[in-house]
């Protein structure tokens, strides 16, 4: 269980964070919505030691981490799958994801092989090509390798921080489905996106978040069904049957072969 309470942060002079509580339990998928620099970013930083809070605490299974560096989060069991992917374009596939398993040195070859293997299995278009470099992928592809190489690191925690960036609609419904699949490894996943509407369709429960409060938490159903969420965050979508709905799921499909994803 991740647990967050009365956690407040910020940079310099300004408080950017103040007073959030949230939990996030194991094999549970927890969205965190919100406007761009409403504190979504700021939050999983802190989260993963890479940004010191000024108040509160954040507990991993009843353990306190806050104020941890980085490297101990890593080694505590949590993860930040970073805004912007920040995979390596001059290394090769398997060598980015050999950097996500850096805290377990003690690992043989046999070993790091077979959590290669594990790693990737959601994701079956990177294995056969883990001898090319990275900058060969495309957007999608290296938003995959990015989770993959998180999952290297065998994580209790894992926090996504706008995975669908920079992404086209169809690889963005695609790779929200990939997120979801990874609810049955019993890991606590916090899904942080300016994406609400798909976040809210793959988790479990969902948090929005306004100049760095939580201004409303509940089942995604509830919060989907919220008008003054959907009036502020979700927009106007299509309906089932709607012939643009229709080409997006065709142009997926299309995409997910050429991934190699079934």
């Amino acid at each position: 269980m991740l647990e967050v309470r009365k956690l407040s942060a910020g940079y310099g002079n300004d408080i950017v964070l103040r007073d959030v509580d949230l939990t996030v339990a194991p094999g549970e998928i927890v969205a965190l919505i919100g406007a761009n620099g409403a504190g979504k970013s700021t939050l999983v930083k802190c989260l993963s030691g890479l940004l010191p809070p000024r108040g509160g605490t954040i507990t991993l299974d009843g353990e306190r981490i806050d104020g941890l560096s980085a490297r101990a989060c890593v080694l505590r069991g949590v993860c930040l799958v970073p805004e912007g992917r920040q995979t390596f374009g001059g290394l090769t596939i398997d060598a980015n994801l050999r950097l996500g398993a850096y805290v377990h040195s003690q690992l043989d070859e046999a070993s790091v092989q077979n959590l290669i293997d594990e790693s990737c299995r959601p994701f079956p278009a990177l294995l056969p090509r883990r001898d090319e470099p990275c900058a060969n992928l495309s957007g999608g592809q290296q938003q995959m390798l990015a989770v993959a190489r998180g999952l290297m690191s065998k994580p209790k925690a894992l926090m996504l921080d706008e995975p669908s960036l920079g992404l086209a609609p169809a690889l963005v419904s695609e790779i929200f489905r990939l997120i979801a699949d990874l609810r049955g490894r019993g890991l606590a996943i916090l899904l942080s996106e300016q994406n609400a509407r798909q976040s809210l369709a793959i988790s479990d429960r969902a948090y929005v978040i306004e100049n760095g409060r939580i201004v409303a938490c509940g089942t995604s159903k509830d919060i989907l069904a919220s008008s003054d969420v959907a009036e502020k965050y979700l927009g106007v979508g299509h309906k089932i049957g709607d012939p643009k709905s229709a080409k997006q799921t065709i142009m997926t499909a299309r995409l997910r072969k050429i991934m190699g994803v079934p």
